[in-house]
């Protein structure tokens, strides 16, 4: 079995290629390194993997890779909110231009099914909780919103092509090689390098908003079990279907905490229905979160070289995001 993995040295991606090859996959990555690392891939032999450095944003010449691939998994594109809002072209580049050039090439290679990482971004601050993929959709910033026109692509190409395809909604990931890069990066990421240089871990005002977690082996067997559905055409939340406070995450990683201003602009809730993948795919998450932060902290190492963010640091560099979304 052949497959393509579109930024698989990132965090999810790393993660997904582990499993494809588990099972057999031989699996070609196609990143452009911006934010994934090849030594996240560097532990599998190189007679099942093959790494290509390519912008698929720029780059059309895409379809020598696609040759005999049977999956096509899209998690590559730009993420973070500030970054959007300050550059929209960028993100309308990579993440809608480059979604079009991988399924133009998905298409020509005839492949069996194509799987898309789309965000919970797309809802916005939700008022229907639990989050049902029915509901309104509301982008809050470009980042979001050419995500959610990615997805809106791949649906359009299911219905005039019949191309075989499914959109997950991913809502917050966490596990081993997650980033803290951008302003803050993600909060796991984030907090275990804090607690590896022995700072207090920054908590966004109150510590009292809560997001939907879901970690990356969970979110990793939904992937491949959405690749091998009959089903197409459909749109599947992949979250943990639980919600849990900032305050209680940073409990179970450390004791020391400081406080930082909110950031506008973002929710203070997050929580998925996850009630039409569990119906549908017959799949559910199955590691409680106490459980994967402590397989998080006994190989809290890998964090060892992550920048460590400061309250300090954090003022800095997140002006432009008050400046830009404070109402």
């Amino acid at each position: 079995m052949k497959s393509i993995v579109t930024g698989g040295l990132g965090f999810i991606g790393s993660n997904l290629v582990d499993q494809l090859i588990l099972k057999g996959h031989k699996v070609t990555i196609l990143d452009n390194l911006s934010t994934g690392r090849l030594s996240n891939v560097s532990h599998h032999n190189k007679k099942n993997i093959k790494v290509v450095k390519i912008d698929i944003s720029s780059n059309k010449k895409l379809d020598k890779y696609f040759k005999g691939t049977k999956y096509v998994f899209h998690l590559a594109g730009l993420a973070d909110i500030v970054p959007s809002i300050e550059n929209p072209n960028e993100y309308f580049k990579s993440n809608v231009v480059g979604t079009f050039n991988v399924l133009q090439a998905a298409k020509k290679a005839n492949i069996k099914k194509f799987i898309y990482a789309a965000s919970a971004s797309c809802y916005g601050i939700p008022d229907q909780f639990p989050t049902k993929e029915t509901d309104k959709i509301n982008p809050m910033y470009p980042y979001a919103f050419t995500k959610w026109q990615a997805e809106e692509l791949i649906m359009h190409w299911v219905k005039i092509y019949k191309f075989p395809a499914i959109s997950l909604r991913f809502f917050n990931c966490y596990g081993l090689r997650s980033r803290t890069t951008g302003a803050y990066g993600a909060v796991f990421g984030v907090f275990l390098a804090q607690r590896l240089a022995k700072k207090p871990l920054t908590i966004i005002g109150d510590g009292k908003q809560t997001r939907d977690f879901v970690h990356v082996d969970d979110l990793v067997r939904a992937i491949i079990k959405a690749s091998l559905t009959k089903k197409n055409g459909k749109i599947y939340n992949v979250a943990g279907g639980k919600e849990i406070s900032v305050n209680k995450i940073a409990k179970l990683i450390s004791n020391k905490r400081v406080r930082i201003p909110k950031r506008p602009g973002e929710p203070d809730r997050s929580l998925a229905d996850i009630s039409k993948i569990k119906k549908e795919l017959n799949w559910k998450p199955k590691i409680k979160i106490e459980e994967g932060i402590k397989n998080l902290l006994h190989n809290i190492n890998y964090w060892k070289n992550a920048p460590v963010w400061t309250p300090n640091k954090i003022s800095q560099v997140t002006r432009s995001w008050f400046k830009l979304l404070k109402k």
